[in-house]
């Protein structure tokens, strides 16, 4: 249960009245507002007190404002359509830094690249770990874009806390409790991917857990869910992007790579996310796909890349010059 006192002076009744009860509780801060994370059976609350809270922290009835996420020197959630690219793994340090000058010469605000890759078969390609950190911190301070990378272990952060400007929580680990929980734990923004097998009720579940540990620098990813078509990787719903636009103030972020499969269905994907409100894409780019160490079927070339690049924000200008919806 989520309680939110009416004001400082309710805030300190109501810690009372948790400390007198058996239930768990911890107070935290959340945009500016304080707020009461209970575990258990709470007591009646004063309705002159506060409030329960029914919708979660990500629902636009604790805040009906867009949020805007800060990363480095990018705002995630504003008139902006930030665009994230880069390899899906870093290979080499040659490799990385080529990409990222040239995403950034062609439109990208933001360097996306594993480190650690969680892969389906353990013989595959790993990533290049605490290393490939090391490499994307290089071509941060060279382009100076803001890097988001997937962590993997709680154990790792050592390695991130300085060389990543966004933890990334991928697909296999939108429900891994414990590390959504670490990542609540800290300030450094999330870029939340949906399972895929998950339903946005419990896609949004998962922000909860990082909200609720006090970290309110949250982004939604959407990157598609497994069904029984073939046709692509994995069935992008554009519908989802525009009802988790609509139930939550996080911003919405898109990957149309791995949904998509094929290079050739990147881009019109890309679009479609766009269409449907997502105000970031995380896309990857590589500059000798068919060659990459992993997903080569998927990553696009540069020169693909610098068409997508102009015709989705082309396309996020055209809509954001009509009259914005409400919602």
């Amino acid at each position: 249960m989520i309680i939110v006192p009416n004001s400082i002076e309710n805030e300190e009744e109501l810690k009372d009245i948790l400390n007198g009860s058996s239930s768990s509780f911890r107070n935290i801060r959340l945009y500016d507002r304080s707020v009461f994370v209970v575990e258990g059976a709470p007591p009646e609350v004063p309705a002159n007190m506060g409030y329960v809270l029914r919708g979660g922290l990500s629902s636009r009835e604790f805040k009906k404002n867009n949020t805007r996420v800060k990363v480095g020197n990018v705002e995630i959630g504003g008139s902006s359509l930030v665009i994230a690219a880069g390899p899906c793994a870093v290979e080499s340090r040659d490799q990385l830094i080529t990409i990222a000058q040239e995403v950034r010469r062609r439109g990208a605000n933001m360097l996306r690249g594993g480190a650690f890759k969680p892969r389906t078969s353990p013989y595959s390609f790993q990533g290049l770990g605490f290393q490939g950190l090391k490499y994307l911190k290089e071509a941060s301070d060279i382009t100076g874009m803001p890097v988001v990378s997937e962590i993997l272990d709680p154990a790792d952060y050592t390695g991130f806390a300085d060389t990543v400007d966004m933890l990334q929580i991928g697909s296999r680990n939108s429900q891994n409790f414990a590390l959504l929980k670490f990542a609540g734990s800290q300030e450094k923004p999330v870029l939340l991917k949906n399972g895929m097998g998950n339903s946005l009720g419990e896609w949004l579940g998962s922000a909860e857990y990082i909200l609720s540990g006090g970290n309110q620098n949250v982004v939604l990813c959407y990157r598609g869910i497994r069904s029984f078509e073939t046709a692509t990787r994995f069935t992008m719903d554009s519908g989802t992007i525009v009802s988790a636009g609509i139930v939550s103030h996080l911003p919405v972020c898109a990957d149309p790579s791995h949904p998509a499969g094929r290079r050739d269905l990147v881009e019109p994907l890309a679009l479609a996310a766009v269409a449907a409100g997502a105000t970031m894409l995380e896309v990857e780019v590589h500059n000798d796909p068919d060659h990459a160490l992993s997903d080569a079927e998927q990553q696009i070339t540069l020169e693909q890349f610098d068409r997508l690049a102009k015709n989705v924000r082309s396309l996020h200008e055209l809509i954001n010059s009509r009259v914005p919806a409400t919602f």
